[in-house]
Formats: C-alpha cells, structure tokens, sequence
C-alpha cells in the first residue's frame, strides 16, 4: 500500500452545475477515510469544472476565466472538507493565495506535517497563477510532498491508444512510458504536467472512479487488482490488456 499519494479528482466527478452528488462524495470520502486509517497519507487536488468552464466561454479573458476556475476550485474544497468532518475525518484545504480565513496558505513542511497528524489535505486554487491546469498542480504537489505515486481518477478506465468512443479498434495501455505518454500525446495530462512527474521520476496510475472501491484498489499500488488501470512511469515499457 502506498505510504503517501496525491489524488487528482476532477470538479465534474463530484457534482454538476446543478449541485453536488452527495452520493458520490460519501463514496469517495469514506474510501479514502479507510485508505488512511490503513496508514496511507492522502492528499488531494480537485478541479472545478462542474462549476466552471471558462476556455468555454466565447471571447473571455483568459486569465479572467482561469481565475473564476481557482475559486470554483475552493468551493469545492470547501465542501470536500466538510464532507469529511461530517464522517469523522479531519482536513485541511490549502490554497497558494491568500483566500479570507477560509483556507490555509500551503506550506510544503506544515503540509507534511498534517498528513503525518492523519488530516486529508485538499489544495486548491491551482498555482494561483492563470495558464496553469489543476494536472499542473497536481504533479507540482505531488513531486513536492515526496508522494509515492500520482493517482488520477477519471471518468474513463485508463490510458488508450486512441479515443475508445471514435475508435473501435483502440487498445488500453497496462503500462507506458512518460516518454510515449508526451510524444504520442495520449491525453492522460497536460504536457506540463507529464514532463513535471518524468523529471521527477514519479509514477502515476489512471483509473476508472465510479469502479467499486476504485480509490482503495488505486491506493494498493501497484497491486490494484482487478481495477485494471494504467500505469506510467519513467522505465514502463508498453504493455497492452489482453495481450
């Protein structure tokens, strides 16, 4: 089991525009309460998309939009943290800025030390800068609190060679290269975000959410089971399920 992680969830796996899916959230915070009580420090990155899409938004600033996108991120690091005091679980939500007293400025040796104390760490608002994705954060935090492995928790089962939906004949990587990951572009993360966890040589693992008890099976690593996942690592040579 792993020691320490990040887990990147995006804003849309917890709600939509319409409110959040508290059923979903009971799921992910009571899997991860057991992954750590089991002695596996957890950190987390949360997206804001399911309250905000500002790249759609015709003629906008961007950097305007990429700042509407870090507070929809609080929002729902506000709500994370809740979630998890009212299932008996202490957190902590980190932000790079300064945001009221609602947040905590991250701090790499008081973030270290929460985990340590047991507390889930929830960073949001990115990097406070515009241009940058919550991948981008997610690999930065990830390289900084020494996480044994970068966990991304998709709406899809893993990496695969072309867009199974446009693609029938599309294969699923057991395992691959950051190398191929970045020249093949393979839609796993953004490019800043790869070239961050290969310099680092720190490995990831993309996995399906909404599978049963995908978060604890993710926290196994590399013995997920039957989640059947992608690996990345910096030496992964190219393995394919079903061959």
């Amino acid at each position: 089991m792993l020691k320490r992680t990040l887990i990147k969830l995006s804003g849309e796996a917890i709600g939509s525009e319409s409110g959040y899916d508290n059923n979903i959230i009971d799921s992910i915070v009571k899997q991860i309460i057991g992954v750590v009580q089991a002695g596996t420090e957890v950190a987390l990155v949360i997206g804001g998309g399911n309250f905000w899409r500002g790249r759609q938004v015709p003629d906008m600033d961007r950097v305007k939009a990429d700042q509407i996108g870090m507070l929809a991120t609080v929002m729902n690091a506000l709500y994370l943290a809740d979630a998890f005091r009212r299932h008996g679980q202490k957190a902590r939500v980190v932000t790079p800025i300064v945001v009221g007293n609602f947040t905590a400025v991250y701090d790499k040796d008081t973030a270290r030390e929460w985990l340590s104390q047991g507390y889930v760490l929830i960073n949001a608002a990115g990097l406070g800068h515009p241009f940058f994705s919550t991948d981008t954060i997610a690999a930065l935090r990830a390289a900084e609190l020494e996480a044994d492995c970068l966990l991304y928790a998709k709406n899809t089962d893993g990496v695969y060679t072309a867009d199974p939906r446009k693609n029938k004949d599309a294969q699923k990587f057991q395992s691959l290269s950051y190398r191929t990951a970045i020249s093949q572009n393979l839609n796993v993360a953004d490019m800043t975000a790869l070239q961050l966890t290969k310099d680092a040589a720190l490995p990831s693992y993309v996995f399906k959410l909404s599978a049963k008890d995908s978060i604890i099976k993710a926290c196994n690593y590399p013995d997920t089971g039957d989640l059947r996942g992608t690996y990345i690592n910096i030496n992964e040579k190219e393995s394919f399920y079903g061959h």
